[in-house]
């Protein structure tokens, strides 16, 4: 009862200090601002940088060493806190909108499809220019995504974030891990029915990611601003055990594009955007490729002159991608993601055949227990670039690796349970079912084996 009655007033702490949020908000847009742009105009660091006496170092640490993998450990602690609170592209994009045109969203932009295609589309591109690397690539990217934001929000719909719930590149992440979370914003629908035939004034809510608030039952869409905190006395932030939202409400709300999200997004495309680095695989098709043109003339490929903002091009520091760099980088990227998500998907298939019937909602509903284990990696992948550049510092970091085999086992031990539960509530055949799952998870293992240890 004390932590239920401390979550509410915390709820009603946030309504009801919404200016002092805001404020918040724009003192992070300035930092993001200045760590993005002031970077991009100095040279690139030498050999004696540190992160302590060089700006670029010290952006490039805060952007892929601390915010990036701590924000997506906050999705799962918290929620969409980071969203709601801190994320400076959610200030702008809703700023703007209040002052914009207003338009309605256009149904283009409903597509559901949008956050895998976003997520692929923006992580390989990533690679393309090396974005953990070179403060250019930096701004081009995390900057262009700001710029698409705010003409968003100016364009459509007054004061609520169009670009958050349906374009916004780990929109479909974010509301992944969320559902993690073991808090949540409650609907009381008894409460709101009754205050429904009160005849005293209701103000109204401001929900900026425009959920439907008397029917909200998941985690994964609500930004956790606290704005709807005691509507009708009815929403107030509460607990609830973790994963519940991915073992109860996916049953219902899980579809194709998450399933995607979950097999070929954030265990295919990301662990190939992680992993192409130190794959001995990428450099034998690489060399083989080059042999091969240079054998039939065929030179062009081989140039690395294209543009940075197109692929890696950087001579300074002895750093451009050739043409055929930039193709097998995709390539590679593209078929971990075919070969990761293809096995897991009929490893998947198997463990739902096992328990009973096919029911393709099944599929998509037992494909969410990955979600503890596909978040794991992401963090894990984006914490190299910290260990490198802690490493640089000279930091003792023997605990890195027992930290790291600690992680991954308590992801993979906590999407199992999920699977587990999952299986248990279709009335199915448990035991039966578990060996192809327990599969798809050592799969998923053993690239992060490939990666650190072989």
């Amino acid at each position: 009862m004390m932590m239920q009655s401390f979550l509410i007033r915390t709820g009603d702490w946030l309504r009801d200090h919404a200016r002092l949020i805001r404020l918040l908000q724009w003192l992070v847009v300035l930092v993001y601002g200045f760590l993005l742009i002031v970077p991009a105009c100095l040279p690139l660091p030498g050999d004696s940088a540190r992160i302590l006496n060089n700006l670029t170092l010290f952006a490039q640490f805060v952007f892929w060493g601390i915010w990036w993998p701590f924000v997506l450990l906050s999705m799962v602690l918290f929620g969409r806190l980071w969203c709601g609170v801190l994320c400076p592209e959610g200030a702008m994009s809703e700023w703007a909108a209040r002052r914009g045109l207003g338009r309605a969203i256009p149904r283009w932009m409903r597509w559901g499809g949008w956050p895998f295609v976003a997520f692929a589309m923006t992580t390989v591109y990533g690679q393309m220019v090396s974005v953990y690397q070179y403060p250019r690539a930096v701004l081009l990217v995390l900057g262009g995504s700001t710029v698409a934001a705010v003409a968003v929000g100016f364009v459509y719909t007054r004061g609520k974030r169009a670009w958050c719930r349906h374009l916004c590149p780990v929109n479909g992440v974010f509301a992944l891990l969320s559902k993690l979370s073991p808090l949540h914003y409650r609907v009381d629908e008894i409460a709101w029915k009754t205050s429904s035939a009160a005849v005293i004034p209701i103000r109204s809510v401001d929900c900026a990611p425009l959920m439907p608030l008397r029917h909200m039952k998941g985690n994964s869409g609500c930004h956790m601003c606290g704005r709807c905190s005691g509507h009708r006395e009815a929403i107030s932030l509460a607990s609830r055990p973790w994963g519940e939202e991915v073992v109860v409400q996916a049953a219902k709300d899980s579809g194709g594009w998450q399933s995607a999200l979950i097999l070929y997004g954030l265990l295919g495309i990301a662990i190939g955007a992680f992993h192409w680095t130190g794959s001995d695989v990428f450099v034998a098709v690489k060399l083989w490729l080059a042999d091969w043109l240079a054998n039939h003339s065929i030179l062009w490929p081989l140039d690395d002159g294209a543009p940075w903002w197109l692929l890696t091009h950087y001579p300074e520091v002895n750093d451009s991608f050739s043409w055929l760099d930039g193709a097998v980088l995709i390539g590679y990227i593209l078929g971990a993601a075919l070969l990761m998500g293809t096995v897991l998907g009929l490893l998947l298939a198997a463990s739902v055949r096992l328990a009973g019937p096919w029911r393709p909602q099944r599929f998509h509903h037992l494909a969410q227990s990955l979600i503890p284990l596909a978040g794991c990696g992401v963090f894990l992948g984006l914490s190299a670039l910290t260990v490198t550049l802690l490493k640089v510092e000279g930091v003792a970091l023997w605990w890195v690796m027992p930290l790291r085999v600690g992680l991954l086992a308590g992801a993979t031990l906590w999407s199992l349970n999920l699977g587990w539960r999952i299986v248990g509530g279709w009335q199915g055949r448990r035991v039966v079912a578990m060996p192809p799952l327990i599969l798809a998870l050592a799969w998923v293992d053993a690239s992060w084996w490939l990666m650190w240890w072989a």
